[in-house]
């Protein structure tokens, strides 16, 4: 990887890390559903304008619609509900450290739908520690019921639709389709698929006004930590490969444990930072580096 390339992972790092922060500011006051909605519908109106700007062209047939249909559902309508409303409940730091088992999670689909993503033994070993780490992070709540872990299996299935949605998105470089297309064509259509739900259960005109930070973190969210992000994505994707993306797992975590910790007052017990440092054992037996620099020549 380049130097622009390092800088592009540490940048995509903070505006992914950032969207548990503005989230952790915004919950109090939206509905999980109605902030997410928000997020993806300013989302989809910052791409469009600026790839209609750029000239990029969306397609129009029938499949590739469906396939950005799937592609909301499994990338942004579920894992984004689910982590605004365990967002609800949990610290925006812990939050962000669950999510960095996504890898982990991808590992496994992978392995079950596709022939050439097999399970080798070093990322055997890292689902292992991965889940040692979720294990430790959730604690004896765990052992209480779904009830008292709600929260935090909430954030495990977000990763684990993230995965699906990971081995989903590989056809869109069989169809032709450019990835700023992908990322405008998701969002679009997860602000179409939300609409009727929120209008049905979070019924946002029965609403208090909410205040001028949680309206500032709302578009922090879709801005900054969404449309910015995918554009950043997208780049560092072309110029450093999918592999090299992996590495921002490790470093999304810090943005968000600093944000909440300085702003929002959080604080990580023990066992969290002892779950933390397993998963990032078993994310770096998944990428391997490190092992391939630690082993014998």
């Amino acid at each position: 990887m380049s130097g622009r390339d390092w800088s592009l992972l540490v940048l995509l790092s903070v505006l992914w890390g950032g969207s548990f922060f503005f989230v952790g500011v915004a919950r109090p006051e939206l509905p999980a559903m109605s902030l997410v909605w928000l997020r993806v519908a300013l989302a989809a109106a910052t791409l469009g304008l600026a790839f209609a700007a750029a000239g990029v062209r969306m397609p129009r047939g029938q499949a590739a619609w469906r396939a950005f249909a799937g592609m909301a559902v499994l990338n942004n309508l579920v894992p984004f509900c689910l982590i605004a409303w365990a967002q609800g409940f949990l610290a925006s730091g812990l939050a962000s450290i669950l999510n960095a088992t996504t890898p982990i999670f991808t590992v496994l689909v992978a392995h079950a739908l596709t022939p050439d993503e097999r399970l080798t033994p070093a990322k055997g070993i890292g689902v292992l520690a991965g889940f040692a780490g979720v294990a430790v992070l959730v604690g004896p709540a765990a052992l209480s019921g779904l009830g008292a872990a709600g929260p935090e299996f909430a954030i495990l299935g977000a990763c684990l639709s993230y995965a699906f949605a990971g081995i989903f998105g590989r056809r869109f470089r069989r169809m032709g389709i450019a990835p700023e297309a992908g990322a405008l064509g998701q969002v679009a259509c997860s602000t179409v698929l939300l609409l009727p739900l929120v209008l049905v259960i979070d019924q946002p005109w029965t609403l208090a006004m909410p205040a001028t930070e949680v309206w500032a973190a709302v578009l922090g969210l879709a801005v900054v930590s969404t449309a910015l992000a995918y554009v950043v994505y997208f780049r560092l994707l072309a110029s450093a490969g999918a592999t090299n993306l992996l590495l921002v797992t490790f470093l999304i975590p810090v943005t968000a444990i600093l944000l909440g910790t300085v702003f929002l007052g959080e604080v990580l017990l023990p066992r969290h930072v002892a779950g933390m440092a397993l998963i990032a054992v078993g994310l770096a037996a998944i990428d391997g580096r490190v092992m391939r620099v630690l082993r014998p020549a």
